[in-house]
């Protein structure tokens, strides 16, 4: 990486790599310097790599595509290769590799990009996002009754719409608005126009087997930036968001789809209910609204992803009654999560449907800490001496 790069630009992909180009061009429209960004596309073996590396230089962007075999590769390169499983292979959740990317280099900033997504030609993509994670001052302040923020409640009585991960049992809920003052925003999450992300059971409620809704969300549907008060957890999505480097002990995007309890699609969910029990502990901020995305999802059935869901759907009602008292005196994003991970290792979640899932997440947890540590020592250790 050169001196200008301080943004990692993290893109799970095996086909729409090209939309890439749009952001690129997003950036160009507003001024945006490209000098500053690292893509990386993180892919498997069956795609063409080459083709991902040539759009790249034929924008003229800094970046690397790593396919399996060369995660692997790093992972053995950077001493980490006893915790390569932290990363499962062929899951969206393969976006944790660009975490431990960002760890192991200089980065400020990491984004996560989905590659079925577009930019807002309203909005600087880039810009925003970091001006977002720059912020101090007033901004809007949600809450509920139910501890459980909406992203999508600024216009719910038009669309009666909850988000993927949003738990069923915080429905209903009373929402009040007030307004606070940040000074430490950590992440920025931007939310989407057209194809809501929704879960599968949602998406067969408003009529859809493609796995897509019928019910379309627009610009109109938001009116500005806002935060979840603290003790209150909301959903965050990986396919629009920028990121501090400092959360990524707290952010991993959990092993999801290869494992033998068969539970998917919460990958992304469940690192945001660990990142905002961790803000709320070391006083920091997810910052959410703009800019927009406009994300195209693909047909696929839906239940497809509903059999991916129900695995873990009695545990995402509870996950965050589990951790929500853990952490009170840490006083690091490391020190937060460790605990919650010990907590869901350790615990006793019989009484759920496949709980022991919670015990594995909490193993898998601990080892990511380990596999960050060992980055971290030995990107601290210097080279041996020529004799």
């Amino acid at each position: 990486m050169s001196a200008n790069e301080d943004i990692c630009v993290v893109v799970p992909t095996i086909r729409e790599y090209e939309c890439m180009r749009a952001y690129f061009d997003n950036a160009r429209e507003h001024g945006f310097d490209l000098d500053r960004l690292h893509v990386l596309l993180v892919t498997e073996d069956f795609c063409d790599t080459d083709e991902m590396a040539a759009m790249l230089a034929d924008e003229g962007v800094s970046g690397e595509v790593f396919d399996g075999s060369r995660r692997e590769q790093w992972y053995d390169d950077h001493g980490i290769s006893e915790y390569g499983h932290v990363v499962p292979a062929a899951s969206h959740a393969e976006t944790s590799f660009g975490l431990l990317y960002v760890w192991a280099n200089d980065f400020d900033y990491g984004f996560f990009i989905d590659d079925d997504t577009l930019p807002h030609e309203d909005f600087d993509f880039f810009g925003r996002h970091v001006r977002n994670l720059q912020f101090s001052g007033e901004i809007e302040e949600v809450s509920s009754d139910e501890n459980w923020v909406n992203v999508l409640y600024q216009n719910y009585d038009e669309h009666g719409l909850y988000p993927r991960g949003y738990p069923y049992s915080a429905m209903d809920e009373t929402v009040e608005t007030d307004t606070t003052h940040v000074s430490n925003v950590v992440a920025s999450q931007g939310l989407w126009t057209n194809v809501p992300d929704l879960d599968a059971v949602r998406i067969l409620m408003d009529g859809d087997l493609q796995g897509q809704a019928q019910t379309r969300t627009t610009k109109d549907d938001y009116d500005g930036d806002f935060v979840a008060a603290d003790g209150n957890y909301l959903t965050v999505c990986s396919m629009n968001l920028a990121f501090e480097r400092e959360i990524v002990p707290a952010f991993y995007q959990l092993p999801m789809d290869d494992n033998r309890w068969d539970v998917g699609r919460f990958d992304d969910i469940w690192s945001g209910v660990f990142l905002k029990r961790a803000c709320d502990v070391l006083d920091g901020t997810i910052y959410n609204g703009f800019p927009l995305c406009e994300h195209n999802k693909a047909p696929r059935s839906t239940f497809g992803d509903l059999n991916n869901e129900v695995p873990g759907l009695e545990l995402n009602e509870h996950l965050w009654e589990v951790i929500e008292d853990t952490g009170t005196d840490a006083d690091s994003y490391a020190g937060v999560f460790e605990a919650m991970a010990v907590e869901l290792a350790d615990g006793d979640f019989e009484e759920y449907e496949n709980g022991a899932f919670f015990n594995y997440v909490g193993e898998y947890m601990l080892d990511w800490l380990s596999a960050l540590d060992e980055l971290r020592s030995v990107e601290a250790t210097p080279p041996l001496a020529d004799d």
